[in-house]
């Protein structure tokens, strides 16, 4: 017989008079992994923080242990169990692996000095406990995310955890990591310990979840068992329509122009090396490899924020050296960073000026001021072409979702118009719906001439957008494909033999 850990019953809640829950109930039961699932927007992080007690519900009741909490707070929800490791962890990066995990413990006790020999050892057994060796005298900030996850699993299991919470667990991970992580949330439940794994990405959820609650618009649309459902079906409820995906056909322009971009030997050291490959106008070059393969740094040097010290880079028949991000701009090369947040957005200010920011000395007028009118009809423009969603573009990149701040950021590069886009995980932490409409995007600029790089981890991403992959291997050209003749079983089998 199922036992009941947390249930919350009919929580509404708005935010301005918008409704961000309506009606919203759920149950998770002991040692039960609950997936909840929905599009950015829809209500999931809300309901978070309600059951943490970050927010207070408008109405609706809450229960936890059986105990009923009308003004539940964060303490509360502490002592009974529930921990919630959020996308940054909440880690202090300046700190040791064993004082991340082991202070709170102490604090907690009321220890007013420190005994190091115990912090190392509260930490080792929090370590073992799921599995896990790590360093103990690293600090933070040298770990890779997938063990700053597991650092702050570890923690919060030393809080005698009942429910943890896994806000997006998966976004920066790679297959591998993944996979590591799904065994440690096996643990445990078989520990008896409760997972609520919060996620957009369909594979993981049919993969880790028992049961599934998906929530569209602020309400709950499903309530099922995992084995119920398939990839499909949980798209089509996350967004209220069927999601169709296509490949890309690319036709090559019958006069056999020259390429766009030709690379040569490109090498950096501890990097990659002796990289060779052509991009003509209209295509969509993928490419992928495990962690540590020389992908991102590839891209890195293409725009020049870390210069390869070798090889050729040749544009439309011209060679070129590109030293730095000015080169690499002058040349007309644009370049969407993986992590929009810190690198590719200005939060605080609005869309507009998000947007047109590379475009500056475009609107001047003849007083060399910047023009309000010009500078709100190109961002309109963009706005309106690549449907990004706000009810006004002068409200900061910030009250975006994560799917239309990533097209903020590639509206910011196409209002300059370069030849060449590369893309670093174009729709990483994008739900489904967004991540169908950005890849229409990127097919259609390429339609237009545009060529196109996409660096990406994502096999049916690639194989869907792209119209050649190239397979990286310990920072060598490992394998190249034609989408036409391979798919995601073949590619992945290539990826396995890597790591084999």
């Amino acid at each position: 017989m199922t036992e009941e850990l947390l249930k919350v019953v009919d929580i509404n809640k708005t935010f301005a008079g918008v409704w961000a829950l309506r009606g919203v109930s759920l149950t998770i039961n002991r040692g039960e992994i609950l997936c909840l699932v929905g599009e950015n927007g829809s209500g999931k992080s809300t309901l978070i923080k309600i059951i943490c007690g970050v927010y207070q519900q408008d109405s609706g009741e809450i229960y936890i242990n059986g105990k009923q909490y009308k003004n539940l707070q964060p303490i509360d929800a502490i002592r009974e169990g529930i921990q919630v490791i959020f996308q940054d962890f909440s880690l202090f990066p300046n700190l040791t692996v064993a004082e991340n995990i082991a202070l709170n413990h102490e604090l907690a006790r009321g220890k007013s000095f420190v005994n190091w020999r115990d912090i190392n050892e509260i930490a080792r057994q929090a370590l073992d406990r799921i599995g896990v060796d790590l360093p103990l005298n690293a600090t933070v900030d040298e770990m890779s995310v997938a063990n700053k996850q597991l650092i702050a699993i570890s923690r919060a299991m030393l809080l005698n955890a009942r429910l943890v919470i896994m806000d997006e667990p998966t976004t920066a991970l790679t297959q591998k990591e993944v996979e590591a992580l799904f065994r440690v949330v096996k643990s445990l439940q078989e520990a008896g310990v409760s997972i609520l794994f919060v996620s957009h990405k369909l594979n993981e959820v049919q993969a880790i979840a028992e049961r599934v609650i998906i929530v569209r618009n602020g309400s709950k649309v499903l309530d099922t068992a995992a084995g119920e459902l398939t990839q499909h079906k949980i798209a089509y409820y996350m967004t209220g329509h069927e999601v169709t995906s296509s490949t890309y056909d690319y036709q090559p322009q019958a006069n056999g122009q020259e390429s766009l971009l030709s690379v040569h030997n490109l090498t950096r050291t501890g990097s990659f090396e002796d990289i060779s490959f052509n991009l003509k106008a209209g295509e969509i070059l993928g490419v992928t490899g495990l962690l540590g393969s020389g992908r991102t740094e590839l891209a890195l040097a293409l725009f020049g924020i870390k210069p390869a010290d070798s090889g050729d880079i040749i544009i439309k028949g011209q060679p070129v050296r590109i030293r730095n991000i000015q080169d690499a701009i002058r040349h007309n090369i644009g370049y969407v960073p993986e992590d929009r947040l810190t690198e590719g957005l200005f939060l605080l200010q609005s869309i507009t000026n998000n947007i047109v920011v590379r475009t500056l000395k475009d609107i001047l007028n003849q007083f060399g001021l910047f023009s309000s009118s010009d500078k709100s009809k190109q961002a309109r423009r963009w706005v309106d072409s690549l449907h990004i969603k706000t009810s006004d573009p002068q409200l900061p990149v910030s009250s975006l979702s994560g799917g239309n701040q990533q097209r903020v950021v590639i509206a910011k590069w196409l209002a300059s118009m370069p030849h060449i886009l590369i893309l670093n995980g174009p729709t990483v932490g994008v739900d489904i719906g967004s991540k169908s409409e950005i890849h229409e995007v990127i097919r259609e600029l390429a339609r237009n001439g545009m060529g196109i790089i996409v660096i990406s981890d994502d096999i049916p991403e690639l194989t869907q957008v792209c119209n050649r992959i190239l397979l990286l291997r310990r920072g060598r050209l490992y394998e190249e494909f034609v989408v036409s003749e391979i798919d995601e079983v073949t590619l992945n089998n290539k990826l396995l033999e890597i790591v084999i």
